[in-house]
């Protein structure tokens, strides 16, 4: 099983799955994503495309000897993971990820924009919805990294936070960045925040901290700037980037971002995977750090019945 990260995260945010799914037999493997930890960190934005990010994985499954893997990925990882499946199908034995769905033309901003709640975002006061901080990094890619990264501990203490319950037509915190003029508008750097163990305990925070303070943002922001060559990407897929091997996601109902459970996002994915299954889990975006044990026996149990095991 081949664990994949995103925006803004290390291998180690697997670490509940990897202890759960190595205990049952698994060879678990959490690697550092392009940008991040001890990954390469490319200071060219062009760097970071999907396929960059897929020939990495690539370069890695033959280092891990090449046989077929279940991959699982969240947030950017899983654009990755999605590709390998569609790109890749030989050496996935299934595909698992978290929040993001799969988007056959790829994961990109012109994608989402359709499918985006209007009764919760009019267009004409919010005209990209929730991902209006796409748009803030197009615009000033520099100075977004540099505001988190004026207090590394408490730009991570806000972003990994347990989530609240969900409220009807409630907004992301992420629609009027722009409007807001950055994440944290004129103070320029995030708030104090204190740690919310539960998502990260401290040894994991403190590395967490570590990693970031070394690499700063701009490798994990320059994901972000890639639509065109990614969804360029995406069509040189097979079968029109239909998948036919067994695919498992899992929605989080209180993730406000990445909304598949009151929004259309995750339409296109149920149109374009023949082996599909879905599971609904209690919880935010970091759903594999807030609800690790019900994230595991679901990934366990589509195991069990996809007949992977």
């Amino acid at each position: 099983m081949i664990f994949l990260h995103g925006w803004p995260e290390l291998g180690l945010v697997w670490r509940r799955q990897i202890e759960y799914f190595s205990a049952q037999g698994w060879r678990c493997v959490a690697p550092d994503m392009r940008g991040y930890g001890g990954s390469s960190r490319p200071d060219c934005t062009a760097a970071y495309t999907v396929r960059e990010l897929v020939a990495d994985m690539i370069e890695l499954h033959d280092a891990l000897g090449g046989a077929p893997a279940v991959w699982v990925g969240h947030n950017w990882g899983s654009a990755v993971a999605w590709s390998m499946a569609s790109h890749h199908a030989s050496r996935c034995r299934g595909v698992v990820n978290l929040c993001v769905p799969y988007f056959a033309r790829g994961f990109a901003l012109p994608n989402v924009l359709p499918l985006i709640d209007r009764d919760v975002y009019p267009a004409e006061r919010y005209p990209v919805g929730q991902w209006d901080y796409w748009l803030f990094y197009r615009a000033h890619f520099v100075r977004a990294s540099r505001e988190f990264e004026a207090d590394v501990a408490a730009t991570l203490a806000l972003l990994y936070r347990t989530a609240p319950p969900r409220q009807p037509g409630q907004r992301a915190f992420t629609a009027d960045i722009c409007a807001r003029n950055g994440w944290f508008g004129p103070a320029g750097r995030a708030p104090a925040t204190p740690l919310d163990t539960v998502l990260l305990d401290r040894e994991d925070f403190d590395a967490m901290v570590e990693a970031f303070t070394v690499t700063g943002f701009s490798g994990a922001d320059a994901w972000y700037m890639n639509d065109a060559p990614n969804t360029a990407y995406a069509a040189e897929a097979p079968n029109f980037g239909r998948l036919m091997l067994p695919a498992l996601f899992i929605h989080a109902t209180n993730d406000i971002v990445c909304d598949t459970t009151r929004s259309r996002l995750a339409e296109p994915m149920r149109e374009d995977c023949e082996r599909l299954s879905e599971v609904t889990i209690e919880g935010g975006h970091q759903i594999m750090l807030e609800a690790p044990a019900a994230v595991n026996e679901a990934i366990a149990d589509w195991l069990q019945s996809a007949v992977l095991v």
